[in-house]
């Protein structure tokens, strides 16, 4: 009877006063131990021993979180209606402040950077908006972090997922691409005639300055001739064509002279 008793009361004190004084912290969280609701200390990772009934630990995740904005309808700065989309990248760096200083730090940080996205969005214009996010992304980073760095929480990160325009204004941006793209292409035409214009004129003044290069491109031409047609070609040497156009050129000023 009395190792029954003696049993019984060790369990009792195993139950009651070891099992409620003995805590585990994991590796990702904090304790934040509470003596009749006075701050005592943070306690490290591992098994932690509080006095039982007196004080109460409360465990913080030091974690990266990821919390996603909803949709909201925001007007730029140029008065366009758009609904953009964030995801907010933060985690708790002080746990005695995100326990102390604030009742709810997921919330209030969700709230903050709802009233962030609204407002520096609001002050941006659509092509700054579409062009340079990765700027805004670091200002909202940085306006959130200081409003919730007195919690004990960092934004490590803030990216805006996307951008949905009103459709009469997707139908307007593709109608000035498609221009754009035109445009360029126009260009890129025109500098190429020019580019071919300048070689010719080039290869003009160089079988100008030298008859035997004209002889030679007037040879390569009849043989591109002959294999491309099956009629008979009868080459005909340009001294005596320079010397029939010369005679005839003669001829015609002779003959103009006479009228005069």
């Amino acid at each position: 009877m009395e190792q029954l008793l003696s049993l019984f009361g060790v369990l009792l004190f195993i139950f009651v006063i070891v099992w409620p004084a003995t805590k585990i912290v994991k590796q990702w969280e904090r304790g934040v131990v509470l003596r009749f609701g006075r701050y005592v200390t943070t306690r490290s990772p591992g098994l932690n021993f509080i006095i039982p009934y007196i004080d109460r630990m409360m465990k913080v995740d030091t974690r990266v979180e990821t919390m996603v904005v909803e949709p909201q309808e925001v007007i730029t700065n140029d008065n366009v209606t758009v609904q953009v989309d964030a995801v907010v990248y933060f985690q708790v760096i002080n746990a005695e402040d995100a326990m102390m200083k604030v009742v709810d730090y997921e919330k209030a940080t969700t709230q903050i950077s709802l009233t962030t996205l609204r407002s520096v969005l609001g002050q941006s214009e659509l092509d700054e908006l579409l062009a340079h996010r990765d700027q805004i992304n670091e200002m909202l980073r940085q306006i959130i972090d200081k409003h919730t760095e007195p919690w004990g929480v960092q934004v490590t990160a803030v990216e805006v997922k996307d951008v949905l325009l009103p459709e009469n204004l997707q139908r307007a941006m593709a109608r000035q691409a498609e221009a754009e793209r035109e445009r360029r292409a126009k260009i890129v035409h025109a500098r190429g005639e020019h580019q071919a214009a300048e070689e010719l004129a080039q290869a003009a003044h160089i079988i100008a300055s030298e008859p035997v290069s004209l002889q030679l491109r007037y040879l390569q031409t009849l043989v591109e001739m002959a294999g491309e047609r099956t009629s008979t070609i009868i080459p005909f040497p340009l001294d005596v064509m320079g010397a029939v156009q010369a005679a005839l050129s003669a001829r015609s000023t002779d003959n103009g002279i006479k009228q005069i």
